[in-house]
């Protein structure tokens, strides 16, 4: 099998990455830490091709669509594109840069390459695009806005490749994978935020939901009942709730 990983770097794309190579994948992995992903190439050199890519960069496009070209130059086509590069701050002053930042990656960079993936396999006929979105584009948060409204924008991006997907009559996969609250470094250093899970678990539950080709993954089963909750509480309720 083949695939590309945008978003290799560290966290759950790198050990996702990891979780496929030990599994026999041929991979490239992208992501803008250069040395971090010649770390991972050098888990299998053979195997690995390593890719620096900045999703918000204007080149962006053009250089997943080289890394897709290299990955099938032998006339093997890809399997897999998995995105999960992304950023997320809390951002209760709204400050600008943040907002910005988050919207330039999870929204307008997020949609060229998942783009760049989609036209791809629209004219092969056939793949599987799985993005990491999030738990948090359930509800507008108020502690994150464009955080979650970003999330939201992706889930309803992905719903709306799947039923295109039908009307065209084309076989790629679209799984979203929705993880809540994951020990990594876009948390911080101390994060403190409730049901908080392990890179690890959370990583081997992301290939399975891959390998069994899910259309919607909510990681883990808690994050499940709270976001089905969080579903049914009237617009004027979750208005005036503290949900950080």
């Amino acid at each position: 099998m083949k695939g590309i990983i945008m978003g290799a770097t560290s966290g759950i794309g790198r050990r996702v990455a990891e979780i496929l190579i030990s599994k026999g994948w041929t991979l490239a992995v992208c992501g803008r830490n250069s040395m971090a992903l010649d770390e991972v190439k050098a888990l299998a050199p053979e195997r690995v091709d390593a890719f620096t890519i900045d999703v918000t960069a204007t080149e962006a496009e053009a250089q997943l669509q080289s890394a897709i070209d290299h990955m099938e130059q032998d006339g093997t086509p890809i399997d897999l594109y998995f995105h999960i590069s992304g950023v997320g701050n809390q951002n209760k002053t709204l400050s600008a840069n943040i907002e910005d930042i988050t919207l330039r990656t999870n929204a307008l960079g997020w949609t060229r390459l998942i783009g760049v993936a989609y036209r791809h396999f629209a004219q092969m006929g056939h793949g599987h695009i799985a993005a990491v979105s999030s738990i948090a584009g359930t509800r507008g948060m108020g502690a994150a806005p464009s955080y979650s409204a970003t999330k939201a924008f992706q889930n309803a991006y992905l719903e709306a490749l799947a039923q295109q997907n039908s009307m065209r009559k084309l076989d790629i996969c679209i799984t979203d994978i929705r993880p809540g609250f994951v020990r990594t470094p876009l948390l911080g250093e101390s994060p403190t935020y409730p049901m908080l899970m392990e890179v690890e678990p959370v990583a081997q539950a992301i290939v399975k939901a891959v390998e069994r080709r899910k259309a919607v993954m909510v990681i883990d089963w808690r994050w499940r009942i709270v976001t089905a909750f969080w579903r049914l509480i009237p617009h004027w309720l979750w208005r005036r709730m503290r949900v950080g």
